[in-house]
Parts: structure tokens; sequence; C-alpha cells
């Protein structure tokens, strides 16, 4: 990624306690100062399972301050990408903020429930979302 000025993405699933807070830990891990990270749940969790916080510090990715949140609780202004991890449609989902900003649907499995092994999958998913299509989507925008 060139640097230029940060630009922020915003990654959004169903409860933000697996998907898009993994993408949030694993953009802030890859891409540190030089990209800002937000993720948000469609209907919050409220919390994050231990599995997603688990598979993230086996990579060595730092867990500090991540919680699950609804999009009412962020700056959602200096958005420049959202990513929409749920494969859900977004349609009369999004804060007048977003409206116009760039969508990436991207579907990536929830493994809410599932096996540690799911939560692993899901994340190495993620991970390569992070570090081979977020570069090229945000040059885009």
């Amino acid at each position: 990624m060139r640097e230029e000025q940060k630009k922020t993405v915003l990654f959004l699933c169903w409860g933000n306690a697996c998907r898009s807070i993994m993408a949030e830990a694993l953009t802030r891990h890859h891409w540190g100062e030089r990209l800002e990270a937000l993720s948000s749940g469609i209907s919050p969790l409220g919390y994050i399972p231990n599995e997603t916080l688990e598979v993230l510090k086996e990579e060595g990715v730092s867990i500090e301050g991540l919680r699950s949140k609804r999009m009412g609780e962020l700056d959602l202004d200096p958005v420049d990408l959202v990513v929409n991890l749920s494969g859900h449609e977004l349609k009369g989902v999004l804060p007048p903020q977003l409206k116009e900003k760039r969508v990436i649907n991207w579907y990536v499995r929830d493994p809410y429930g599932e096996s540690l092994d799911s939560f692993r999958q899901t994340r190495d998913a993620i991970e390569w979302l992070v570090t081979e299509k977020l570069p090229k989507w945000l040059e885009e925008s």
C-alpha cells in the first residue's frame, strides 16, 4: 500500500464477534500506522467468543481494545471503504454517513458456535483478504 493520507476501512458482519473483529485486528496487525480499521455488527452480539480471541493470539495478533459494537458507537465520517463480510444485503442498514461510500460485499463464512478449526479457517480467509484484496480496494477508493 502506498504511503498517502491514512485511509479508514469499516468491516461489517452480523454480530461483530468473529469475522469483522478478526478483520479489524488483522488489518491493524498488517497495516499498522498506515490504515485505520474499524468493525461493527449489523446486530452486535455484545461480546467476543473466546475462540475469536484465541485464533488471533495464535498468530501474534493483538486483541487489545477489541469489543463487539454497533455502527452508532463509531465515528463513521472518515470511513473510505466498507467491507461487508456478512453475506446479508445492507440496504436500509447503513447510516447516512455511509450511504455514498464504496461498499465491497465479500462473504466469509461465520464460524460462530463451531469448532476452533472453523475459526482458524475463517481467520485465514480474512487474513488473505486483508493482505491481498484490501490494498487493491483502497487504491481504487
